[in-house]
């Protein structure tokens, strides 16, 4: 062999001995994802873990995640998550999303709740070029116009308020109010209200906007508006606290009107209504977390029951549990060495199942779930479907 051949194969051997590490270096160097772990960025309403429903989301996500490390995580990495406080304010949230994306080096951002943190973490995700993955929350923005990095689990709320104005038009009421927060989420909702409401035969709907600091005189005002309007039914788009206390406001005043709601908080505030409570219908995302009727249910009960001795089965908790499986599934599908793009790219046109739960994305539409049902509260603080 000459000088000059020896030379270049020495060369090549350097060059790809070179290249190997490099390329294993960059994988692991991908935000958020490294041999052994993935980081995953979330921000939800605790309120310093005052907040039962987010902590009953997040004991639901907590739930699963121990249950996939447990069978080895995806792909052998570890799932470890880094949460952040909130408390119900969208510039928080969106300060926490930036935080966890910039500073914590997250690959994703996963599961907030309720509308105006959710919209601000999309703000921050599309912004940051960064998967948002399972919202936990109802907003329109969510999902119009489309937004690519965007996957939502559950069902929005205008079939919710479909679901809960065709219940009381098939009970022959024609009037209903609309509790909603008075921002551009809130009139949004209001305008697939009313146009939902003319589909299903409603004649009136009247609006009830509340800021986030809304005080008992105001919450009265309300209730009097209730009462004098001669409403027939109704019902909220979140703000579990503030709606309690128009129920309460409102039933001191004599009002007969019957009192519906969103999912969102509902087995939290059932219970602290107690025996005002009973008869109200709420629409619901999830199907009943007491029952054993699907192996949704009965893997989710198994599963909590396992990892939360002792806590209370909610909404909450199963709607955390759901979600963070499909985050599972959907890490799955993102490939070996997974990344933001990957992610992206294995979600185009995929239908994810959760224990038979169908959860569909399709370029131009995330849709999610479908599934809203209606349960009613019985005299023994219960929800029957």
């Amino acid at each position: 062999m000459t000088c000059e051949r020896w030379a270049v194969r020495l060369l090549r051997g350097l060059m790809v001995a070179t290249l190997v590490p490099l390329t294993a270096q960059v994988v692991q160097a991908a935000d958020g994802v490294t041999a052994s772990q993935i980081l995953i960025g979330q921000t939800l309403t605790l309120q310093g873990g005052k907040n039962e429903y987010g902590a009953a989301v997040r004991a639901g996500v907590e739930t699963a995640i121990a249950q996939a490390n447990r069978s080895g995580g995806v792909g052998g990495r570890k799932l470890v998550f880094k949460v952040l406080d909130d408390d119900n304010k969208s510039e928080q949230a969106e300060a926490n999303a930036r935080q966890l994306v910039t500073q914590d080096k997250v690959v994703l951002l996963f599961g907030s709740i309720e509308g105006g943190p959710s919209t601000a973490v999309m703000k921050a995700a599309i912004d940051l070029k960064v998967p948002f993955f399972g919202p936990m929350a109802g907003s329109p923005t969510l999902r119009e116009p489309h937004q690519p990095l965007v996957f939502p689990v559950r069902a929005e709320h205008k079939e919710e308020f479909r679901a809960l104005m065709a219940q009381a038009r098939s009970l022959g009421m024609t009037r209903v109010a609309f509790v909603r927060s008075d921002s551009e989420t809130g009139q949004l909702h209001l305008a697939n209200v009313q146009r939902m409401a003319k589909e299903v035969g409603i004649a009136e709907v009247t609006d009830l906007p509340f800021k986030s600091d809304i005080n008992d005189a105001q919450l009265a005002a309300m209730a009097q508006k209730i009462a004098s309007g001669g409403v027939q039914m109704v019902f909220n788009h979140g703000g579990a606290g503030m709606y309690e206390k128009l129920v309460r406001q409102s039933r001191q005043v004599g009002v007969k009107a019957a009192f519906f709601g969103v999912n969102s908080g509902s087995t939290q505030l059932a219970k602290r209504l107690g025996d005002q409570a009973h008869g109200m219908i709420f629409s619901q995302v999830m199907p009943s977390p007491w029952e054993r009727k699907t192996p949704l249910t009965r893997a989710y009960q198994d599963a909590f029951n396992r990892e939360k001795p002792g806590e209370a089965l909610s909404y909450g908790s199963l709607e955390g549990y759901l979600t963070a499986r499909a985050l599972v599934e959907a890490l799955r599908l993102a490939g070996p060495n997974p990344s933001r793009e990957s992610f992206v790219s294995g979600l185009r046109n995929a239908e994810l199942n959760v224990e038979g739960t169908k959860i569909a994305y399709r370029s131009g539409e995330h849709a999610g779930m479908s599934l809203v049902d209606l349960s009613i509260v019985t005299s023994e603080g219960r929800f029957r479907h």
